[in-house]
C-alpha cells in the first residue's frame, strides 16, 4: 500500500483547501498571503490554473517558490525572508507579476465604517463599490461591497478570467462589509461579485450595488469606473441658482426622455447621446424658451421598456447614453446656457432582476421579506425597508452622488403616494398596519424627511420635487411644522381634471365647468407644479392633440387655449416632449418624436406658441412671482358655465397686473364684459388665436381701455372680444 502524504505543521489543513478550491471559503486571509508559523513565515495563494508561482523581493530577485498544494490552484512555501514580497504567476500563456492582494491589511477605517451601519455615510459613491486607488505605492482598486448574510463573497471580473476561487474578500465585523484590494486592475475592467448566501448556498452573480458605471443592456456586468477629470464652468449658474429655482421664479420644465427625444445621431458626429444632447437639446431649449429640463431616469436599468423607473443601479448613469463624464459634459452646457436639469430618482422600489439588489446576499437585505410589506404587485417589484437603517443611507447618498458629483439641480422623487401609505394598492389583508395601527409608512416618512433635510444641508439651492397623487398635507412644506420637506409638488389633480374638461365636446364642457375651476380651491396648499407628463401619452390615452375633439382646426384650437389656461394658471410649468409641436402619435420609447411634423404649419404654430408662453411667463412677474401665493391670484369670471369662459388675475408686488381669458367653445364672444381692478389701456400681450400660432386672428387689436363701470366686484370693466377656442392675455399699462 502507498503510504500516506505526512502534512507539515505549516501546510494548509485539508479542510481549508478544500474550501478555497471550492470557492467556499469564508475568510480567505485567515490563510492566503503570509502568516507566522513555528516553522517561519509561510506564504500560500489560490491561483487555479498557474503552473509556476515564484516569490519575489521588489528588486526582481527571487525569494522562493510556491509548491502545488494537494488541491488545485493552492501554492505554498515556507518563505524565511520577511521583506515585503511580488509574486510571479506563470500562466499556460502568460507571466503575470504581481503584488499579493492577500498581503494589504484592512481597507475601510472604522468611521468608514460605523457611519455606515448608522445610515450616515453620504459618501458611499467613494467608499463602497470599485475605487482605483493607490495602497502602499500600488496601484489598484479596492473592492467593497455590503453583504452582512454571507457566508462568502468574492469579486470576478475580466483581471481574474471570472474564476470565483481566486479573489475571496475579508469580511469586516459588525459591519457587514466585505472588501478587497486586487493591485494592477485598471479602469474599464467588468466585474461582479460571487456570493454564496447563509450554509453557503450558490447564487446569481450580483453587480454591484454602488457601481459608478455598468455595460450596456442586455449586459450587467459593473465597470471600473474612468476617472472624471471634467473641469466644471458653472460657478455663475450655482451662485445663482437658488435665486433661479426658489418659488417666485418662472420654472417652465421640459421632460425629456433622452433615448428617444432624438434617436440615434443621424450625422454620427456625435460618439454619445450626452454630447448628442450638448449638440442639439441644449440649443432646442435655448429655442423654446424653457427654464428646466427634466430627464426620465438615467439611472442604469434592465429593461428599457421601464423607462428608468425600475433601476438597478443608482449611482451609475445608463451606458445606454455613453459614459458617465458625458452626463458632465451635458448638465455643464445646460448651465452655461442658463437652463436647469432635474432628473427622476425612483427611491421607491427595484426590480427583481437577479444580477440586482434582490436577495442580495440571500436574504431580503434591502428589501422587506414579508411580501405584504416588500413586493409591490402592481409593478412586481421590491419595495425597499425604509426601516433600515443602512438602505436609507444608500439611497440617501444615491440622490447626493448625482446632486454633488454631477452638479445636478433637483430630483423628481418617483411614486411618492406608494411610498407613504403601506395599504398603496392592496386590498385587506395584503397590508400590515403601523405600530399605531395605522396605514401610514411612518419608516418611509422618516425617510423622506431625512433626504429632503440632509439635501437642503448639503446642496443649497437644489430642490427635491414629489410625484404624489394623494392628499397627503405638506408633502412641500418645512419639515419643522410637520410638512416632509420637498420644494414642490406635481398636482396631479389639476392635470387629470383638466385633461378630462379638454377631451369634452365644448357643447358638453358647460357640465363640467368645475374640472377646470377645482384646483383652486386647493391651488396653494403645495408649491405646485402644473405636469402634463409622459404618463398622459402612452398605453391608449392618445397623445396631448390626441385627446381633443372637434374637427382638425377645432383640435389644434384646444390645445393652444388650453395651454395658455394653463401657463396662466398658478404653478410652475412641466411638458412632456412632443406636446411642444403637437405630436399627432401616442409616445413610443423605441421611436424618435416626428420631428418632420414641424414643417406643418398647425405644428409649427403649437411649437411657436410654447415658446412664447416660456417667454411671456419669464418676462411677467405677475405670472411667476406668486405661484405659490394665494395672494398672486383671483378669480374675475369662474362661474359662467354656460359660455364656458373663465377669467381670472395674476399679481406681483408693485408690477402691473395680467388678466387671463379663456373662451373654451369655438363660438367667438363679442362685447364681453370683465372687471379689473385699474382703469386706462390694457395690452393684449398674447393671444392663442393669433395667426402667427395657426389661429382665426379674432382678438382685440392690441389694447383695450377699461372704462369706470364695476363687474365682477372690480372697479373698472374691459369689454372684450373673446376668440373662438382661445386664450388671451391682458396686461395693465398704467
Amino acid at each position: 500500500m502507498p503510504k500516506a502524504r505526512v502534512r507539515a505543521s505549516w501546510q494548509l489543513d485539508a479542510a481549508s483547501a478544500r474550501a478555497l478550491a471550492q470557492a467556499a471559503h469564508g475568510d480567505p486571509f485567515a490563510v492566503l498571503g503570509p502568516h507566522d508559523t513555528i516553522d517561519g513565515r509561510v506564504v500560500r495563494a489560490c491561483l487555479p490554473g498557474a503552473t509556476k508561482v515564484e516569490v519575489l523581493r521588489h528588486d526582481g530577485s527571487v525569494m522562493g517558490l510556491l509548491e502545488p498544494g494537494e488541491e488545485h490552484g493552492l501554492f505554498e512555501n515556507l518563505i524565511r525572508d520577511s521583506a515585503p514580497y511580488r509574486l510571479r504567476i506563470t500562466w499556460p500563456d502568460a507571466v503575470q507579476e504581481t503584488e499579493d492582494p492577500y498581503a494589504f491589511g484592512p481597507l475601510l477605517g472604522d468611521i468608514d465604517l460605523h457611519l455606515f451601519n448608522e445610515g450616515r455615510h453620504f459618501g458611499l459613491a467613494h467608499c463602497l463599490g470599485a475605487q482605483p486607488m493607490q495602497i502602499d505605492g500600488v496601484n489598484g482598486v479596492r473592492f467593497a461591497v455590503w453583504a452582512p448574510n454571507a457566508s462568502r463573497v468574492g469579486v470576478v471580473g475580466d483581471f481574474n478570467s471570472w474564476d470565483r476561487r481566486r479573489h475571496p474578500m475579508r469580511l469586516r465585523h459588525p459591519a457587514g462589509v466585505w472588501e478587497l484590494f486586487i493591485p494592477h486592475v485598471t479602469s474599464g475592467s467588468r466585474y461582479k461579485y460571487d456570493i454564496r448566501g447563509p450554509g453557503g448556498a450558490e447564487m446569481p452573480w450580483k453587480a454591484d450595488p454602488v457601481a459608478r458605471q455598468t455595460e450596456a443592456p442586455p449586459n450587467t456586468a459593473s465597470i471600473v469606473p474612468l476617472p472624471d477629470r471634467h473641469h466644471w464652468h458653472d460657478q455663475r449658474w450655482m451662485r445663482e441658482r437658488a435665486q433661479r429655482q426658489a418659488a417666485d421664479a418662472p420654472i417652465a420644465i421640459y421632460e425629456v426622455h433622452l433615448g428617444s427625444w432624438l434617436g440615434p445621431d443621424r450625422d454620427g458626429a456625435e460618439n454619445s447621446h450626452w454630447d448628442f444632447a450638448v449638440r442639439r437639446l441644449v440649443p432646442y431649449l435655448v429655442e423654446t424658451g424653457f427654464t428646466h429640463v427634466e430627464l426620465l431616469p438615467v439611472t442604469e436599468h434592465p429593461f428599457g421598456g421601464s423607462w428608468g423607473y425600475q433601476p438597478v443601479a443608482l449611482f451609475a448613469p445608463t451606458a445606454r447614453y455613453g459614459p458617465p463624464q458625458g452626463l458632465s459634459r451635458f448638465v455643464d452646457a445646460l448651465h452655461a446656457a442658463g437652463i436647469g436639469i432635474i432628473l427622476d430618482w425612483v427611491p421607491a422600489h427595484f426590480p427583481t432582476d437577479a444580477h440586482g439588489l434582490a436577495r442580495f446576499d440571500g436574504t431580503a437585505l434591502y428589501e422587506h421579506l414579508d411580501p405584504r410589506e416588500g413586493l409591490h404587485r402592481d409593478w412586481n417589484t421590491y419595495v425597499y425597508n425604509f426601516g433600515r437603517r443602512e438602505v436609507q443611507g444608500f439611497l440617501i447618498a444615491s440622490a447626493l452622488y448625482w446632486l454633488e458629483h454631477f452638479h445636478v439641480d433637483g430630483l423628481r422623487v418617483d411614486a411618492v403616494a406608494s411610498m407613504l401609505y403601506r395599504d398603496y394598492s392592496r386590498r385587506t389583508g395584503e397590508w400590515i398596519p403601523n405600530v399605531h395601527g395605522g396605514r401610514e409608512n411612518l419608516e418611509a416618512i422618516g425617510f423622506l424627511r431625512h433626504l429632503n433635510a440632509v439635501v437642503a444641508e448639503r446642496c443649497p439651492g437644489a430642490i427635491v420635487i414629489a410625484e404624489e397623487s394623494t392628499a397627503w398635507p405638506g408633502v412641500s412644506r418645512p419639515i419643522s411644522s410637520g410638512g416632509l420637506g420637498f420644494s414642490y409638488k406635481w398636482n396631479m389633480g389639476w392635470m387629470h381634471d383638466t385633461l378630462r374638461y379638454m377631451e369634452k365636446e365644448p357643447i358638453h364642457r358647460q357640465y363640467h365647468h368645475h374640472d377646470m375651476t377645482f384646483g383652486l380651491l386647493y391651488a396653494f396648499s403645495e408649491n405646485f407644479i402644473l405636469p402634463l407628463s409622459h404618463d398622459e401619452v402612452v398605453y391608449g390615452k392618445r397623445s396631448l392633440i390626441g385627446k381633443m375633439p372637434g374637427d382638425r382646426w377645432q383640435r389644434f384650437a384646444n390645445l393652444r387655449a388650453y395651454f395658455g389656461f394653463m401657463w396662466g394658471h398658478p404653478g410652475k410649468k412641466l411638458l412632456f416632449m412632443g406636446g411642444e409641436f403637437a405630436q399627432e402619435r401616442e409616445w413610443n420609447h423605441d421611436r424618435p418624436l416626428d420631428w418632420d411634423l414641424i414643417g406643418v404649419p398647425e405644428h409649427a404654430g403649437i411649437q411657436r406658441l410654447v415658446g412664447d408662453l416660456n417667454r411671456l411667463y419669464a418676462r411677467e412677474p405677475a405670472l411667476h412671482r406668486r405661484d405659490c401665493e394665494g395672494s398672486g391670484f383671483a378669480w374675475t369670471v369662474g362661474d359662467d358655465g354656460s359660455n364656458s369662459v373663465f377669467a381670472f388675475l395674476r399679481f406681483a408686488a408693485e408690477q402691473q397686473p395680467v388678466l387671463v381669458v379663456s373662451n373654451m367653445t369655438p363660438v367667438p364672444r363679442e362685447h364681453y364684459r370683465i372687471g379689473v381692478p385699474h382703469g386706462g389701456p390694457w395690452h393684449e400681450i398674447l393671444n392663442t388665436d393669433s395667426g402667427y400660432y395657426g389661429g382665426s386672428n379674432v382678438g382685440n387689436s392690441g389694447k383695450v381701455a377699461a372704462s369706470a363701470i364695476g363687474a365682477h366686484g372690480q372697479p373698472y370693466s374691459l369689454e372684450l372680444v373673446l376668440p373662438p377656442l382661445a386664450t388671451i392675455f391682458l396686461r395693465h399699462e398704467g
